[in-house]
């Protein structure tokens, strides 16, 4: 996956999650820019489709209401930049830590946090094991 590709992805789910509009979107980013974008830039930008400059990623990050390192997380595919192909671990490196032996400030540690945390809630073993718990729990009846 190419890494616009990954901003995309961050853009439209964030986009959804606050249930705005591609118009909606685009308008937002114009206080913050010279013009707002069209609702086929904001469908463009979400496809992968252009490159951002950090004008760009610091108005969707505000817009959006989220961070500039949030807009870059990608998902399990590894990440292809023009001269390699970096792994998912090694990208999420270097979104994360700005030299190796520099600890995560607590903000950072939250977010990798949060991403492991929303990865295994998303596994469906786990989804399985929670329903065997509430019907265990409705089979054995109220506690008393």
């Amino acid at each position: 996956m190419r890494v616009e590709e990954a901003i995309g992805l961050q853009i439209a789910r964030l986009r959804a999650e606050r249930r705005l509009s591609l118009t909606e979107l685009g308008e937002a980013l114009g206080g913050y820019l010279d013009r707002p974008w069209s609702r086929q830039a904001v469908h463009q930008a979400e496809r992968g489709q252009r490159s951002f400059t950090a004008a760009e990623l610091t108005a969707l990050a505000l817009a959006l209401d989220t961070s500039v390192p949030a807009l870059f997380r990608a998902e399990d595919e590894p990440i292809e930049l023009p001269g390699r192909v970096v792994s998912r671990e090694e990208y999420r490196q270097i979104l994360l830590h700005r030299e190796r032996d520099m600890p995560l400030d607590g903000v950072e540690e939250l977010i990798v946090a949060l991403h492991d945390i929303g990865e295994v809630l998303s596994r469906p073993a786990l989804a399985r094991l929670a329903r065997i718990g509430r019907v265990a729990e409705q089979v054995a009846g109220p506690e008393g």
